[in-house]
């Protein structure tokens, strides 16, 4: 006579419908690797290049050598809004790194206001470090404008060439074409 086996506590495992795959052991329990299949899911491949879909037709002549003033015009819109928003971001930094102690540590034990102190700290100092990039950022953009007014915005400062519309709507401070930017990056 054999001993009867031993029963776990606890839930019980559901009967397996027909066609499942077989239970996997992971630390001491039994797994169905389908049943986890059928909750996680797929892993996108990221390494498929992303297609870049132009806004607008811009016409790619060779032998132009500017945009028109009513292209110019359109990033100098685009220019002006990034501004706007670059400073009211400049803003916030400001009052970040000018507001006094806020949190009113002054009435707290002075091992607990030490803490505090050095968290306020390294605040301010990462907040000064964004608003000085701000402040370039801000810089590059007004630089743009003065480029967009003496009609040499888009040129490539390496090539001479003419910077591609899309990329100048996604970075309107650019003064280098993509070319460029990876010849400078292998150099």
């Amino acid at each position: 006579m054999q001993p009867e086996p031993k029963r776990r506590r606890g839930r019980q495992p559901k009967p397996k419908p027909e066609g499942s795959s077989r239970p996997v052991s992971i630390l001491n329990r039994e797994v169905d690797m389908a049943a986890i299949a059928a909750y996680v899911p797929p892993i996108r491949n990221l390494a498929k290049p992303v297609a870049i879909i132009p806004t607008k037709k811009v016409s790619t002549d060779p032998n132009k050598t500017r945009y028109s003033d009513k292209e110019l015009a359109e990033f100098r819109t685009i220019i002006i809004k990034k501004i706007d928003e670059a400073k009211k971001e400049l803003a916030n930094l400001q009052a970040i790194l000018f507001n006094p102690n806020e949190h009113g540590t002054d009435d707290t034990a002075s091992s607990f206001k030490m803490m505090e102190d050095g968290s306020d700290t390294q605040a301010k100092e990462e907040a000064g470090q964004l608003a000085a990039r701000q402040r370039k950022f801000i810089e590059q953009l007004e630089n743009a404008l003065v480029r967009i007014e003496n009609k040499t915005y888009g040129i490539c400062r390496v090539t001479g060439k003419l910077i591609p519309a899309e990329r100048l709507r996604a970075v309107p401070h650019t003064t280098q074409s993509i070319e460029a930017k990876m010849q400078q990056y292998r150099d």
